[in-house]
């Protein structure tokens, strides 16, 4: 799923997660319970099982035997894997394990092991996150029978081996779980994947879809021609376009070690890249590799839109990305830089995430003055226009975001080229109206925010709107950071389809929108409205629908060739979150989704601008 973005302390959340994250009956009670059931000579393919959690959950087993394909040394989560060199004949079973050991294994690769210990069931991320639960031994007691043993030879994941289809219908009667049902590996992507959770496995070379990120991770697809975008991606199209060749690649070596390699989407990671199957709280399914490919550059650049045209109205929207004063001169000159030569200097432009004057710090302040003019500043040392702005300043804490960063939406405009039709009265907390002015639609506020008493826009961002004139034409323009992602399922949820229920809030917000810039049009048929900015869903949302409602917006994004339909890349998925739509008036229109940051290991932002030229 698109855009849950990870804590910096990934460790201590895991760490309470493991607490957490242990499903009922796995708890060490369970595990000093009677045992019922004879757990002599169980094998790694017994305690796996058929279905996604362990028949042996619980309960002791031991001298459970296998050899070590591999071992986490470090982070919360560590310890090692062990894989049996006796399979079964069930296609369903794995024959790879993680022994969760707490402290640094003391085992070796290679190591022929003898393991006791209770089998459990962990769910990263907490009971509560709806993601598939990993299989392991934990509280073990481990015996090295031998050393330098050779491995199992890995499972090869391929085009051919993956499933088209990727996950079954949940079970209506466990609330859509898929826990409780059979593996077909051969026919459900997330089956296969599941049915391989521990084992050795190997890709060979497979294209990045997902740039490296900060936390020494990438992702790749192994099926190269799944939704391909015209940049190398893999595009997600619809609810049904998961994307099933997608992993995530992890290191085995710790980077202080050895250096994670720097990918871009598009780029390729050369040979062979081997380790076991892991299941992770940020993605899923991943590799976590002993032996890592290399990665080949493709040389993908960025993009830059073409200048608007005399008579042409140019109008953009960029997610910043928490920009705030104490952020280093170089991301606010990195982000005047896009702004005057990837996008061409705009003649409107909404920004998201402006943070106000003291950043993330939870001071009461709330005015971004400082924060704007620094950007704003740099805009100019890079050769672009003097911009001036407009906005409203926000209630402390109430628009969401990181706490007492107070982020909010911005115009800036170009005062050579457009002017802004000022309406006095614009705070937090009033709403900005549609009147009649002389049979022409006019804001009763400009700047003004859309219905901000609206339960829709609870510990969220309300849409900023403003009244510009261009070459004597009015056009009103609507700036919107809806409500974020966080709190959906992964597609790898244990619940498919996955709940989805951020999806709540921002249909209300849409709904809301919609309806304003339906009395808009009550008012002026053939009035030219924008309504632009992170709109944190897909162009085929039900989010995108409830906006365009009666007919009175058009998505711009899909007038652009499907390959090219993407602002965000999140999970080795490019995606839509940002979008400029159009009122009726605006039937033609040049569109361009301009792709500087969500597919570079090097970003500025995690999101790609967008940018719409017209006459009005």
């Amino acid at each position: 799923m698109p855009s849950i973005p990870r804590s910096a302390a990934v460790a201590s959340v895991m760490a309470s997660a493991l607490a957490a994250g242990l499903l009922a009956g796995s708890s060490s009670a369970a595990a000093d319970a009677d045992i019922t059931a004879d757990t002599a000579g169980v094998r790694i393919h017994d305690i796996q099982g058929t279905t996604r959690t362990s028949p042996l959950v619980g309960q002791q087993v031991k001298d459970v035997e296998g050899i070590v394909t591999g071992v986490r040394a470090y982070g919360s989560s560590r310890g090692f894997w062990m894989q049996d060199t006796q399979a079964d004949a069930n296609p369903a079973t794995s024959e790879g394990l993680f022994v969760f050991t707490s402290s640094a294994p003391t085992v070796a690769v290679g190591d022929s092991v003898k393991v006791s210990g209770t089998v459990s069931e962990y769910v990263p991320g907490g009971l509560t996150s709806g993601n598939q639960s990993l299989t392991q031994i934990s509280k073990p007691t481990i015996a090295v029978v031998s050393s330098g043993n050779a491995l199992p030879a890995p499972v090869t994941i391929n085009a051919k081996s993956v499933p088209s289809a990727y996950a079954p219908e949940g079970d209506p009667a466990a609330a859509n779980s898929i826990n409780g049902l059979t593996l077909e590996p051969g026919t459900y992507a997330l089956d296969y994947y599941e049915s391989l959770e521990g084992t050795n496995v190997s890709i060979g070379t497979s294209r990045v879809v997902g740039a490296t990120d900060p936390y020494s991770e990438l992702w790749v697809t192994v099926k190269p021609r799944e939704n391909a975008t015209v940049r190398g991606g893999a595009r997600y199209g619809s609810y049904e376009s998961q994307n099933t060749g997608r992993l995530q690649i992890q290191s085995l070596v710790p980077t202080a070690q050895q250096a994670f390699p720097k990918a871009n989407v598009g780029d390729v990671l050369s040979g062979t890249t081997e380790g076991p199957l892991d299941f992770n709280q940020f993605g899923g399914y991943t590799i976590t590799a002993r032996t890592m490919g290399t990665v080949t550059d493709r040389e993908l650049e960025r993009e830059s839109t073409r200048p608007q045209r005399r008579g042409e109205l140019a109008i953009a929207t960029y997610n910043v990305e928490n920009l705030d004063p104490s952020d280093p001169q170089e991301k606010f000159d990195a982000l005047a830089k896009a702004v005057v030569e990837n996008l061409a200097s705009p003649d409107i432009l909404a920004l998201e995430e402006i943070q106000d004057n003291t950043g993330a710090k939870n001071d009461g302040v709330v005015a971004a003055d400082q924060t704007i003019k620094k950007f704003t500043d740099a805009i100019a040392a890079a050769g672009g226009p003097a911009y001036e702005y407009r906005t409203v300043d926000p209630e402390n804490n109430k628009d969401g975001g990181e706490p007492g960063g107070n982020i909010r939406q911005v115009f800036l405009f170009n005062p050579e080229r457009v002017s802004f039709t000022d309406r006095a009265g614009g705070d937090a907390a009033t709403a900005t109206g549609v009147t009649s002015e002389g049979r022409k639609a006019a804001l009763t506020l400009s700047p003004g925010r859309i219905d901000p008493a609206n339960t829709a826009w609870e510990a969220s961002r309300k849409p900023l709107a403003g009244e510009f004139v261009f070459r004597g034409r009015t056009v009103f323009v609507i700036a919107n950071h809806f409500g974020s992602k966080g709190g959906d399922e992964g597609l790898t949820a244990q619940h498919q389809p996955p709940a989805r229920s951020s999806e709540t809030k921002r249909l209300e917000q849409a709904k809301a929108v919609n309806t304003f810039v339906k009395d808009i049009l009550k008012v002026q048929r053939n009035a030219h409205v924008v309504t632009l900015g992170d709109i944190n869903d897909f162009e085929f949302s039900d989010t995108t629908k409830a906006l365009s409602d009666g007919g009175v917006l058009y998505s711009g994004i899909k007038s652009l060739p499907r390959a090219e339909r993407y602002s965000y890349v999140y999970q080795g998925n490019s995606q839509v979150l940002d979008q400029i739509l159009v009122s009726p008036s605006i039937c033609d229109f040049d569109y361009d989704s301009v792709h500087i940051n969500a597919e570079f290991a090097d970003q500025n932002s995690d999101h790609d601008p967008q940018v719409l030229r017209f006459r009005p």
